[in-house]
């Protein structure tokens, strides 16, 4: 399977690009300035050229707080540049994948979110990739697959869990937020799960994301406690901690479908990517 991935140079891109390999497949990475999916023309002429069998679009503006002072430019990132991505697989005869988000959800609920359940994105940033959704849908039906997860972090890119090793190592004492709770989920395992839609042509929308679910302080200690950081953490609230974008307050993701890839506990993601890391260093 030739496997197109666009963002290749991110987090999630990097270790996509590694699983496709693992698998025995044939994967092919872009990213800007190789690429720039606001371009509708030339991002069909692209994926045209490089034939692909599916195409997934990792690349995204996701500078949540960012996203409040300059949605149209996040809109057209993860609105319009994700239905140009999709409309260039729907004519290369592609199954165009893309990744979304909790961020989807207002976070009021008191039970996990489900493929069926009412979106309502409060933010910015949740907006833009709601439209994303709704665009590639529309320029890829029926062969598309979109793929919500959520606090993704792996040793690729910038992320939560590095950030807290790094300054508690620096600080000794930290504050996180203690009352939002979500999935974390390890892109290394995300990988692994997009390749698997990828070569069943899963079609239609899916929660993926690490098993289980934490709040932020919770994840916060945990990653600490298995980097052997010693550092005293204390819990905050979002309001208190004040960042300019709203995020849902509970955004735990589960799939109805009997066909969607089941991720291992987020344990288990933090833990591997703890040796990841180890490994890179």
């Amino acid at each position: 399977m030739r496997l197109l991935v666009i963002g290749a140079a991110g987090m999630l891109g990097h270790d996509l690009l590694a699983a496709a390999r693992g698998a025995g497949h044939e994967p092919v990475g872009l990213d800007l300035p190789e690429i720039d999916i606001t371009d509708s023309a030339a991002t069909t002429a692209i994926v045209r050229d490089v034939a692909p069998d599916a195409v997934v679009n990792c690349a995204a503006w996701t500078d949540v707080d960012g996203a409040e002072e300059q949605e149209e430019l996040a809109a057209r990132v993860n609105a319009e540049g994700a239905g140009n991505v999709a409309a260039a697989a729907a004519a290369a005869g592609a199954l165009a994948i893309q990744i979304s988000t909790d961020y989807s959800f207002d976070g009021t609920a008191t039970e996990p979110y489900t493929e069926s359940s009412p979106t309502k994105a409060i933010g910015a940033y949740g907006r833009t990739k709601l439209a994303g959704e709704l665009a590639v849908a529309e320029a890829a039906t029926p062969d598309f697959a979109i793929v919500r997860s959520s606090w993704l972090f792996g040793p690729h890119g910038k992320n939560f869990v590095d950030t807290i090793l790094r300054a508690g190592a620096e600080r000794g004492e930290l504050k996180v937020v203690h009352d939002q709770v979500g999935c974390p989920t390890y892109t290394g395992h995300l990988a692994q799960a997009l390749v698997d839609i990828a070569e069943r042509r899963l079609t239609g929308i899916l929660h993926v994301a690490g098993t289980g679910s934490c709040s932020w302080y919770e994840l916060a200690v945990a990653a600490l406690d298995g980097a052997g950081i010693e550092c005293t953490v204390t819990k905050t609230t979002a309001a208190e901690f004040g960042r300019p974008a709203p995020r849902p307050a509970y955004s735990v993701l589960v799939s109805e479908r009997d066909d969607a890839p089941r991720l291992p506990p987020w344990q288990d993601g933090l833990a591997a990517h703890l040796s990841a890391t180890r490994a890179l260093t």
